[in-house]
């Protein structure tokens, strides 16, 4: 699934009182009590910038945008912090220099999730978090595994222009199945669960980034087809979670997305024109697609290319990734 979010940019820091804002946060820094120095509130405001909108957007699911800075003479740690939240001991924080704060900053929110890791591989790089303290380290692995095994390829097959690094959030909160956003990725916990062997849907998902298409480049089908298309042709491990594209019936169309859309896609491969989806996804992503393309790339519409897969649905060679045969297990 591919979800687009609007990002609100307030590009102006304007001090109201102890409050500021930028980029959609709010910091609201709360120094009743206390004597903290202008210069420091400026320090600890800077911090924040460059640290809770990647908290925020790793952190996955609706975080509070609006944040309150308490001091305490009590706190044992230097900075403790959560969503809409930061303590600080107000003794630790004086003379320290904003890379201080930042750094410390950042480790207090870190301490919010369960799992924190990255890893670098041949110019590849994965953040991995989890909000489920009961994730499976199996699972957690496997999606580590998958992203190194399959984006690379994806990036060098469709888009070379494709960002290389890349975030997987795993989060309790989060009820659909998985989608992508920018450089993220977000996986709800209950699905992993519940599906602890549909690893490929790293797969769609990452094709997904790959794809960047933007606003209004095409349909919704199209889109979603591709990406299944893909994790039919580059998954891992399609056999292991039971996934196959489903045998063809007069009720379907092409405009049905995901795997009924893949089958049609795999059987214009096929019989039509090999390249055929790496071209139409060329196009989407230059913003120059339009019903014409299938026109221009195979000399037929749309419509008339389903109409002569309808024909001939069963004429198709389906071979699915079977990690236990590449295994011998």
């Amino acid at each position: 699934m591919l979800k687009v979010l609007t990002a609100i940019s307030l590009l102006a820091i304007s001090w109201t009182g102890v409050s500021a804002q930028k980029k959609g946060y709010t910091i609201s820094i709360n120094n009743t009590g206390t004597t903290i120095e202008q210069k420091t509130k400026e320090k600890l405001t800077a911090a924040f910038y460059n640290v809770y909108p990647w908290f925020a957007s790793a952190d996955g699911y609706r975080t509070k945008r609006d944040v309150i800075v308490k001091f305490s003479a009590t706190e044992t740690a230097g900075i403790k912090a959560k969503a809409g939240e930061i303590i600080i001991n107000e003794n630790w924080l004086k003379g320290k220099s904003r890379n201080k704060i930042e750094k410390q900053l950042r480790e207090a929110f870190i301490t919010n999730w369960s799992v924190f890791s990255s890893q670098k591989k041949k110019g590849y790089k994965l953040t991995f978090i989890s909000k489920d303290p009961q994730l499976d380290p199996v699972v957690q692995q496997k999606l580590i595994d998958t992203y190194f095994e399959v984006y690379p390829t994806l990036v060098k097959t469709y888009n070379r222009k494709s960002i290389h690094d890349v975030l997987f959030v795993v989060d309790t909160a989060y009820k659909a199945v998985a989608e992508a956003s920018g450089n993220r990725i977000l996986f709800s916990a209950g699905y992993l669960k519940a599906h602890s062997t549909d690893i490929d849907v790293v797969t769609h998902e990452t094709m997904h980034i790959v794809q960047g298409y933007g606003y209004s480049a095409g349909p919704v089908w199209l889109t979603e087809g591709i990406a299944d298309y893909v994790r039919y042709t580059y998954g891992v491990d399609n056999v292991g979670s039971k996934w196959s594209l489903p045998a063809f019936n007069t009720n379907q169309s092409y405009k049905n997305s995901y795997r009924i859309t893949a089958r049609f896609f795999t059987w214009l491969e096929q019989h039509v024109k090999s390249g055929l989806i790496a071209s139409l996804d060329q196009e989407l992503r230059a913003h120059q697609y339009t019903e014409q393309s299938w026109v221009n790339l195979t000399g037929k519409s749309i419509d008339q290319l389903w109409v002569d897969y309808a024909k001939n649905p069963d004429e198709i060679q389906l071979k699915y990734s079977d990690k236990r045969a590449e295994t011998g297990n």
